[in-house]
């Protein structure tokens, strides 16, 4: 039907405009009846081969990684305060790094398509897909989860596992110990939780120490000498609420040497001082004495001399 509405509109356009312009109009209404016979062959046949969709595999593989994409940010997003990333989401991402292995390694069944790896990471200049996983590996090097986590990354490690159990051991400790009363209350209501929660926590300072000297020891192995954010995020609640809220503190078992070796810098200067004050002194007789002598051997020559 578009092509009749040229023939329709060609008398009305011939007589109200004069043979020059109705020559115009004539080209340009042959002109309008083309572009709608190509509009309408465009719509009845199908796209060309220069615009492939996804392999049905691929495109299980793309809408398994959004999935994952989506529980990896919402998992990251719910244990971000307090810190538990490690620890909640560790099994997300290990699932997220094995379905981009799959896509990278993928290829559709058509020989003419491309393999997924091209058509899902490179085909175009945003990747997203290759943008979302550089951001969740940043992400996760930057909390050290490797580093409380088993070599196959399955779990958390004894040591790790250690730790968590001591601090909920510690902070079940000042619950139990606070009687009732609130939190902002002053310190010096908190003596019984100082007292009875004493041992718990120093046994927690204890093993977060050790595991710090045993990861800077193990430095060596490719991982950052710091320890995974979950650990480091519980021992500075639990030191915050220890000294600061409960204005506790932890005898040093190295008050003796400390204060011997300040003893001893003290004392240095009068030492010094005093022994440089004799040494003077008996440098001064020993200058003194030959003089005496020779002149005491001096006036026995002359005594000698004249009688």
């Amino acid at each position: 039907m578009a092509p009749l509405l040229p023939l329709v509109l060609m008398p009305a356009l011939c007589l109200a405009l004069g043979p020059a312009d109705a020559r115009e109009a004539r080209r340009a209404l042959a002109a309008l009846g083309e572009a709608e016979e190509l509009q309408e062959e465009l719509r009845s046949a199908a796209l060309p081969g220069d615009l492939p969709e996804l392999e049905p595999e691929c495109r299980e593989l793309l809408a398994a990684f959004a999935e994952g994409s989506a529980a990896l940010s919402g998992c990251l997003a719910s244990h971000a305060r307090p810190v538990r990333l490690c620890q909640g989401c560790h099994r997300h991402y290990g699932r997220l790094l094995a379905l981009y292995r799959d896509i990278a390694r993928a290829a559709g069944n058509s020989s003419e398509s491309h393999n997924c790896a091209k058509s899902i990471l490179t085909s175009d200049r945003l990747q997203i897909v290759v943008t979302l996983s550089e951001f969740f590996n940043e992400t996760w090097e930057t909390a050290n989860c490797a580093n409380c986590l088993k070599n196959n990354s399955e779990g958390l490690s004894n040591s790790t596992v250690e730790f968590l159990d001591l601090f909920n051991k510690s902070l079940t400790c000042f619950e139990h110990n606070l009687q009732g009363e609130a939190i902002y209350l002053p310190p010096n209501n908190y003596t019984e939780v100082c007292k009875n929660c004493n041992e718990t926590y120093r046994m927690l300072n204890d093993l977060y120490n050790n595991l710090q000297k045993m990861n800077r020891q193990g430095g060596e192995s490719g991982h950052s000498a710091h320890l995974c954010i979950d650990v480091e995020d519980a021992m500075n609640i639990t030191r915050k609420l220890w000294s600061r809220t409960f204005n506790c503190s932890v005898p040093c078992s190295d008050t003796v040497p400390v204060i011997a070796v300040s003893s001893f810098i003290l004392f240095l200067p009068v030492v010094f001082y005093l022994s440089s004050f004799l040494h003077s002194k008996q440098k001064k007789r020993i200058l003194i004495l030959p003089k005496r002598i020779q002149s005491n051997a001096s006036l026995v020559n002359i005594q000698e001399k004249y009688s």
